[in-house]
């Protein structure tokens, strides 16, 4: 099986701790991005994994291949040029104070690539699926340009498509959004969103509902689901479910509809005390993606997914470094948190 991934990874700069950006006289570099953080998870599950971008052929865009490389991600597809490297800032938020992200990405090389940079049946030889975010598109209309060449490649070459709406306000506004991800979403099968995406992108919302004060209603849920995918045909559409309690504790689950069966499906539950979050929603991707590939049950993807990010919210970084047996063994009940021995 193989997965190819599309987007950006970026430096990831962040102060030590809990410390404020006002307070940090240092500051821990990583690397990370929606995508990237898709294929490290596949990666560690063993599944062949292609990630794919446009980096800058200096030291820093080198780290950003070899942070990959180092967990058996397949690179080899990455484009070299460009002068920059995106960069986040990322202030970890603790008890009632949100975390905090400020972009530096304009002019990176991916936000600067061409759509003559990427030959997609090349790229696409031998995959079984494709990977892309919302976040990818809304770079600007060249590089959502180059998103749908890979999507009506891929779908020509009969690879799975799936996309995670992951809306950004910082990067483009909701029409902007609801305009673009409309035509990519003709070509997807798969689709991953939330309570938050499914509003701002397609304007579609669960009834009776209230994130902040932690009131889910399910029924509300199978709807958007069920819109989503009458919509735009999706075999499949997530939707994962956060209730925060604040910024270190939440409440973790998902509901999976599969539209060519008709069911939907709900995860248990996960009280999760926080130790990173960013990354918590590829890690959902990432598992999502296993599991299917893997030919589970409707019940066992959406598990197995949730599982997966319920311990990706315990891990620092972007990455989600655990193995499929970690996995399987928190879906099964094991979530004691004891030593292993």
């Amino acid at each position: 099986m193989k997965v190819v991934t599309f987007g950006e990874i970026m430096l990831r700069i962040a102060p030590e701790g809990y410390l404020r950006f006002v307070q940090s006289e240092r500051y821990e570099a990583l690397y990370g991005g929606g995508e990237a953080n898709v294929s490290v998870s596949l990666a560690n599950y063993g599944i062949d994994s292609a990630f794919v971008t446009k980096l800058p052929k200096h030291e820093i865009g080198q780290g950003a291949v070899n942070s990959l490389r180092r967990y058996g991600v397949d690179t080899s597809m990455i484009v070299r040029g460009g002068e920059r490297v995106g960069i986040y800032y990322n202030e970890k938020g603790a008890s009632q104070r949100p975390s905090k992200v400020i972009y530096d990405r304009a002019y990176s090389a991916i936000a600067m690539a061409q759509p003559e940079d990427f030959d997609w049946e090349k790229i696409f030889a031998g995959a079984d699926w494709f990977h892309f975010t919302g976040i990818t598109p809304a770079l600007n209309p060249t590089v959502a340009k180059i998103c749908l060449e890979a999507c009506q490649a891929a779908k020509k070459l009969g690879v799975t498509i799936s996309c995670d709406l992951n809306f950004r306000k910082k990067l483009w506004t909701r029409e902007q959004a609801c305009e673009t991800m409309t035509k990519l979403c003709e070509y997807v099968d798969v689709c991953i969103s939330n309570e938050e995406d499914a509003h701002d992108v397609f304007g579609i919302d669960a009834d009776d509902t209230d994130i902040a004060g932690g009131k889910l209603n399910h029924e509300g849920y199978k709807s958007v689901a069920r819109k989503l995918a009458d919509r735009f045909n999706f075999k499949k559409v997530a939707i994962t479910l956060r209730s925060s309690i604040s910024a270190n504790d939440n409440d973790w689950a998902a509901l999976l509809y599969n539209a060519e069966s008709g069911e939907y499906c709900f995860s248990k539950s996960y009280h999760m005390h926080i130790v990173d979050r960013v990354g918590g929603g590829d890690s959902f991707g990432g598992g999502l993606i296993y599991s299917c590939l893997m030919g589970y049950s409707t019940q066992e993807a959406v598990e197995f997914a949730v599982a997966a990010s319920c311990l990706k919210h315990s891990i620092q970084g972007d990455f989600n470094m655990v193995s499929v047996d970690e996995v399987k063994a928190l879906a099964g009940g094991s979530g004691t948190g004891r030593i292993q021995r």
